[in-house]
């Protein structure tokens, strides 16, 4: 097969220089003299025809035996907001470029392994991770991979097809190529559950297909309903033959953490190692937060993986990517999100001088010692929080941060306490949500606070369940009020179910669960209960308060940028799935099932100050506004 090569620019090469621009130049009349193992052409036919044209780029050295092969992985499926707290571009590529040996392909060296998106060369830590999974990929396929091999294992798969097209058709017809494995962006059909709600068959697909399936779907109320190719639901009734549902809409309604565990399992060779590594790496892209980013172990949270990729507590981890230099920068974040930062400081010690502290600030700092590398000065297994205290109470305001040049900030920190600003870098890059600042065209104003925040917990995987169930039983929108010195944690372990354990504050009258209310007097009252506070005010006495606060003349500008007061109140308002699990109790609801509730955005008052105690989420004026802004925000993709 002749593949024609294609030619890079020095700006899109890594690592160009004048001498290879020079081999680029005579490469069309040497090209010809260097052999180029048949296999390798075999495979990059192989990743054409499985996806497009434009999967795969080559490009040879001329003189010297060796070839970049360029493969691109489509992270499209990744929601906007997933994709901006990872910190990629989400309708760009990432570029797996593999270096191999031009004439010996799999029998010669190991391939060289770099992972990169052209337009994102600041920050793309993500790229890290992912390089470091793949190198260690190639590293253990590498050890048995061969030419010979291959190809014996190809022979094989074609020996199961009759001569004349057979496969060709199969192919054409089904669109299913091979049994690849179980992944998170592809997954099989497992909740049984939702088995028994869609009379479908066990599936395997490869790629987001928009072909017809017939199946039905019934919601509580034993309506069919049918997802015709203009994406438009349809109620029909129950008597009429099954429903038309596409295989997009179906790999979107059964996107499942089910899978995630098989992420790690290895795909199939059938189609060649560039097919393999590409199914790999589609694998494990959706799974990134699930996994430490430098043992590559899964991560043991009580209530599931977060949002956003972080470092697990293993001391060898933490000392790995101290080590590695990919931990959040601070000055990065105080530059274009210093209110977040401002309120994860708030947080952090809220939590730190809680009476409750060795129950709630969790997880606890796991620090590198600045003059000693090989040491944690700040370490979960021999806490001490006095020392910690210290240190946070020398971390400069956000304020004065802002003002100034970062570095002199620093050095001012430094002399303050040296453990300050590590203590900074651990409180940013630890927090796995995604949190931002709404701007003011784009908050609730029914809220009455300019601290309004979009927040984000839910991993993909979560979200897709949620979607999922969404699209079965609907949902509604709710607060949720606790404490701020709670926060420190639910930010990096999730909104748990803390009914029974040792997290629990008020009691579980109505039963274990995540405890929501639609009235935003409940909640703001579970908000206030803290520090010894275990009795909730009344709505009279919370409507007092607000009428007060909003009549006594401020004395500082009403559009604060930063929190000025220690004593906060905050309340998230989350979404919430309406099926037959959310338990109501009047004005008082309880969800047991945590994959049932997101959070959406999270609001905070100071000086004790409460928003208004008579708001409804279930009045449609209010719904109204919700979605308005909720429309931008989150489901822009």
């Amino acid at each position: 097969m002749d593949i024609k090569s294609q030619y890079w620019t020095d700006e899109e090469s890594d690592g160009d220089n004048d001498s290879e621009e020079f081999l680029y130049g005579i490469q069309g009349t040497c090209a010809a003299d260097l052999y180029r193992h048949p296999q390798l052409d075999a495979d990059i036919e192989a990743v054409k025809d499985i996806y497009t044209d434009s999967a795969v780029s080559v490009r040879e050295y001329g003189t010297i035996d060796d070839v970049d092969i360029d493969l691109q992985i489509n992270i499209s499926f990744l929601d906007e907001e997933v994709a901006t707290a990872w910190k990629v571009i989400r309708t760009e590529p990432i570029i797996l470029r593999l270096r191999f040996s031009l004439s010996q392909y799999l029998d010669g060296p190991e391939p060289s392994v770099e992972v990169f998106q052209p337009s994102n060369k600041e920050g793309f830590s993500l790229g890290l991770q992912l390089k470091k999974i793949l190198s260690m990929f190639t590293s253990q396929q590498w050890k048995h991979l061969s030419n010979e091999f291959l190809k014996a294992q190809q022979e094989k798969r074609h020996s199961w097809f009759k001569a004349g097209g057979t496969i060709k058709k199969f192919r054409a017809g089904l669109s299913i190529f091979s049994p690849i494995p179980k992944s998170p962006s592809f997954p099989l059909i497992q909740d049984t559950v939702l088995k028994g709600k869609l009379a479908v068959p066990e599936l395997r697909v490869t790629r987001l297909m928009n072909r017809s399936i017939s199946c039905t779907i019934k919601n509580p109320k034993g309506e069919l309903f049918s997802y015709p190719p203009n994406s438009q639901t349809v109620a029909v009734p129950a008597a009429r033959p099954p429903a038309q549902i596409t295989t997009k809409q179906l790999i979107e309604l059964f996107f499942s953490s089910q899978a995630g565990g098989h992420c790690k399992n290895i795909p199939t060779l059938e189609y060649g190692f560039l097919v393999q590594i590409m199914k790999y790496s589609e694998q494990r892209i959706p799974t990134l937060n699930e996994y430490c980013v430098v043992c590559d172990e899964q991560h043991v949270f009580q209530n599931g993986s977060m949002l956003k990729p972080a470092v697990c507590t293993r001391e060898l981890c933490v000392f790995s990517f101290y080590t590695l230099g990919v931990m959040s920068g601070a000055a990065e974040e105080v530059a274009t999100g210093a209110e977040v930062v401002d309120l994860l400081l708030a947080m952090c010690r809220a939590a730190l001088e809680s009476p409750r502290k060795s129950i709630i600030f969790e997880p606890y700092p796991s620090v590198v010692d600045p003059n000693d590398p090989k040491t944690l000065a700040f370490n979960p297994k021999k806490k001490n929080y006095e020392r910690l205290q210290k240190a946070l109470d020398s971390v400069m305001s956000i304020r004065e941060m802002t003002q100034g040049s970062y570095l002199e900030i620093k050095k001012q920190m430094d002399k303050l306490d040296p453990l300050a600003h590590p203590l900074l870098q651990w409180i940013i890059s630890s927090n796995r949500s995604h949190i931002v600042k709404l701007p003011l065209s784009r908050q609730l104003k029914f809220m009455h606070t300019s601290h309004q925040f979009l927040l984000l917990s839910s991993p993909p995987a979560k979200e897709a369940r949620f979607r999922t169930a969404k699209k079965l039983y609907g949902s509604t929108f709710a607060f949720h009020g606790s404490h701020i010195e709670n926060w420190h944690s639910i930010l990096r372990n999730g909104l748990v179910n803390a009914s029974y354990t040792k997290l629990q504050l008020h009691g579980a009258a109505y039963g274990k669960g995540i405890y929501l209310s639609p009235i935003s007097s409940i909640s703001f009252g579970y908000s206030g209960m803290g520090k010894g506070q275990h009795r909730m005010p009344t709505k009279d006495e919370l409507v007092q308060r607000y009428n007060r606060m909003n009549t006594i003349p401020q004395s500082r500008p009403i559009q604060s940028r930063f929190l000025q007061s220690r004593n906060l109140n905050c309340i998230a308002l989350c979404e919430v799935i309406t099926s037959k699990d959310l338990q109501k109790h009047g004005n008082i609801w309880v969800c047991p099932v945590s994959d049932h509730v997101c959070t959406r955005f999270f609001f905070v008052y100071e000086d004790g100050q409460v928003g208004d105690a008579n708001i409804n989420t279930q009045e449609p004026k209010i719904q109204k506004e919700i979605m308005r802004v909720i429309g931008t925000q989150i489901y822009s993709s």
